[in-house]
């Protein structure tokens, strides 16, 4: 790549930050340098073959793609179907998306200096993929990506169709128990998900505190750090054909006792015996430690060694809020005590030191869990979206298992809502395909590697359907980000892909019968679905009204979920889970639209990539009569406004969704506390990052740049400058 070839599509890019002597931003001259990235970059790399058949049989022979996919279907149609993705005239809409493609996703030799796919290409091999020889599902499917209505998440979009690949799955939830086999077996499984491109949360709470007996010698146990150090060699080790290093996360109850050394491992100057770099770090949160915090008590940490004598269960399978007062009283369990607001103090130091740890809400996700007979989330994954049931397995020694227990992957897809909206008269349409295509990928997954994990997908075929793009659905219709109609919006969109997505699952068990242990979920009993039962939904503010209206959105009557209810009740569902919003770093900036639910930090973000400096991201179809409406963004919102509208879909999302709280520069550890407990008592489920703006000087009004604190402090980091290394969602 020459000097000046850079120079034109990067110098037509900059432009982007400046306006024009009558005060008009240069903002459709991200599109020309779309095409000189095209023409100058792109193209001299492309091998061109002079057929279709000519360019299918050399990628089958020279085992680039999976000829099974393709068998799938007739050879005609596999015709029809590439010249109908071609015939929709895709373009990129920004230069961001079209580097993300060629850099992240599209398909080159294996030398990497040629490029054997576009954007139509990929789509196809997806749409073959996730339709699994249903060929009016294939083109619906092409036709949702290309105009990118519904997009995969990136394991499933890079590797759909090929024969040598990755998973297809996000990442992966394995509980620890205690003993020295399960850790070592969950080692081994985080090196097997790692070296398959899958990121691995880990449940650390069971384990026996540092300084617990070991066959009744008393202070022999090492705890939690130890453990987590050995799982964070783990996955430095696997680096993915050193294409990134693995990525882990380790999740601790609150009122575990190696609670502040698990945090202390994140301080910038904690001993390197101990300090913790590239591990993420995630805290469960029972509502009991809210209430002691507010009563300025002392918390309770109990032995989960002493625990699992007393209840014959192990810590993460009891209720901690509902136990709180039997265990304090117990003398047989071991306990000590910290101040519950210095430890959320602690935590906000932490989020201000690192952006770490994740929050989880473990009342909260368990009030909401369908599955309770079943057992409790204990845990979430690298971006706290996921809240699944977990039961723990047991291993002989030589690390064989015992009983083989349910662990938990994701399987994931994210609807654009504002091109959703488009099509909002064939919205129930385009929410089933999404939920038939995430399906597919829960049947197809090779998870053998895991069995825990393999067993828990088979019982479950869960599936996480989340959305982007909410922000930029909002700015093109004059909605400003932090108001009533916001929120009014969110709850209603979210009502009815929820309505949908259920609807979706019923008719997938007509073909695949239930997931294993529906008959003892709220769904089979219709306890879930009585919410919906009461009033029709209507939207609450007049201007949410008119776009209902104009968009033609139908919205579910109470009389329609009573009759899906009772469908459900005497059909079944296919999936035990349906929704979960990720934060979509790197498919959002694929499809050039806003991340998650989240407001975009500027109207044109600033990007640094690599040798090529920064590159400007402006945001989903912004000009100069909406950028009023992007102006206002994250930091300047503040973290109510982003609570309110993730509490908002929240209502209607049976899993989680990674909520990020933005904060100035000028925030307090005070101010950061506020915020978690405002996303807690608005029935959120977990929190994910904490950002923290730091001004630049860059000579330009419309934008300040920033970063994640987390980036500076470790080699691992999930969240809006850097997408996700785990699960690249």
């Amino acid at each position: 790549m020459t000097g000046i070839k850079e120079e034109s599509y990067i110098s037509l890019n900059a432009l982007t930050q400046f306006r024009d002597e009558k005060g008009h931003y240069h903002f459709e001259s991200d599109k020309e340098a779309v095409a000189s990235y095209m023409e100058e970059v792109i193209a001299p790399r492309r091998i061109n073959f002079n057929s279709l058949q000519e360019r299918l049989d050399y990628l089958v022979q020279e085992k680039y793609y999976d000829p099974a996919v393709l068998a799938s279907y007739d050879s005609h149609f596999i015709a029809e179907i590439f010249d109908f993705a071609y015939a929709q005239g895709f373009k990129f809409p920004s230069l961001m998306g079209a580097m993300k493609f060629y850099q992240a996703y599209a398909l080159m030799t294996d030398d990497k200096k040629s490029y054997l796919e576009d954007f139509e290409d990929r789509a196809v091999m997806n749409a073959l993929f996730l339709a699994n020889g249903d060929e009016n599902l294939a083109k619906k499917l092409v036709l949702d990506i290309i105009h990118n209505r519904f997009q995969p998440a990136t394991p499933t979009f890079l590797n759909a169709g090929k024969l040598r690949r990755g998973e297809y799955v996000s990442c992966y939830l394995l509980r620890v128990e205690d003993s020295m086999e399960s850790i070592g077996r969950s080692i081994s499984t985080s090196l097997q998900l790692s070296k398959r491109g899958g990121g691995v949360a880990l449940c650390l709470t069971n384990l026996r505190e540092a300084g617990a007996p070991i066959k009744g010698i008393v202070h022999q146990a090492s705890g939690v750090v130890p453990v987590m150090k050995l799982l964070e060699d783990s996955f430095s080790y696997a680096n993915q054909l050193g294409q990134r290093q693995g990525a882990g996360a380790v999740y601790l109850n609150v009122h575990h006792p190696d609670i502040l050394s698990f945090l202390d491992t994140k301080r910038e100057n904690a001993d390197e015996k101990v300090r913790i770099k590239s591990l993420s770090l995630g805290v469960v949160v029972p509502d009991i430690t809210f209430q002691l915090a507010k009563d300025n008590k002392d918390m309770a940490l109990f032995s989960p060694y002493d625990i699992m004598r007393e209840y014959g269960k192990p810590m993460t399978d009891i209720s901690i809020t509902e136990e709180y007062d039997r265990l304090v009283a117990n003398p047989r369990i071991k306990k000590t005590y910290t101040s519950a607001r210095k430890l959320f103090q602690t935590i906000a130091e932490l989020h201000f030191e690192s952006g770490y740890p994740y929050i989880l809400f473990e009342d909260t996700v368990n009030r909401r869990n369908p599955h309770k007979k079943v057992g409790r989330i204990v845990m979430s994954n690298l971006c706290s979206e996921i809240a699944q049931v977990s039961t723990p397995s047991t291993y002989q020694e030589d690390l064989s298992f015992e009983t083989v227990g349910d662990d938990i992957c994701c399987n994931l897809g994210s609807l654009n809502i504002a091109k959703v909206m488009e099509e909002a008269p064939h919205f129930g349409e385009l929410v089933e395909d999404a939920i038939r295509a995430l399906d597919h990928v829960s049947r197809s997954a090779d998870l053998g590697c895991a069995p825990s994990i393999e067993q828990g997908n088979r019982k479950n075929h869960a599936v996480g359907l989340g959305a982007m793009n909410l922000h930029g659905f909002l700015a093109i219709n004059h909605i400003y980000y932090d108001s009533p109609e916001a929120v009014d919006f969110t709850d209603i969109f979210f009502y009815c892909v929820a309505y949908h997505a259920f609807k979706a699952s019923n008719r997938l068990a007509e073909q695949y019968g239930n997931f294993e242990n529906f008959e003892q979920s709220e769904y089979a009993d219709g306890t879930y679905f009585e919410k919906y039962l009461t009033e029709d939904k209507q939207p609450q503010t007049s201007r949410v009204k008119e776009l209902v209206e104009q968009y033609g959105l139908e919205v579910p009557t109470a009389e329609d979920w009573r009759k899906l209810s009772e469908r459900i009740q005497k059909t079944g569902m296919a999936n035990a889970h349906l929704l979960a919003v990720a934060p979509t770093g790197s498919i959002s900036y694929l499809s050039s639209c806003t991340p998650s639910l989240q407001p975009v930090v500027s109207p044109v973000e600033v990007r640094k990539e690599g040798k090529l400096g920064r590159v400007y991201v402006p945001a989903f179809r912004i000009d100069d009569e909406n950028y009023a409406y992007y102006q206002k963004g994250a930091y300047e919102v503040g973290p109510n406004a982003i609570i309110d509208i993730v509490a908002a879909a929240q209502k209607h999302v049976d899993q989680a969704i990674s909520l990020t709280l933005f904060m100035t520069s000028e925030a307090t550890t005070r101010d950061l506390n506020r915020a978690y407990i405002y996303a807690f008592s608005k029935g959120c489920d977990s929190i994910y990052y904490v950002r923290i703006r730091q001004d630049v000087l860059d000579g330009s009004e419309h934008y300040a740049e920033d970063q994640v604190i987390a980036s500076t402090k470790s080699n691992f980091t999930c969240s809006g400058d850097s997408e996700c290394q785990a699960c690249m969602i």
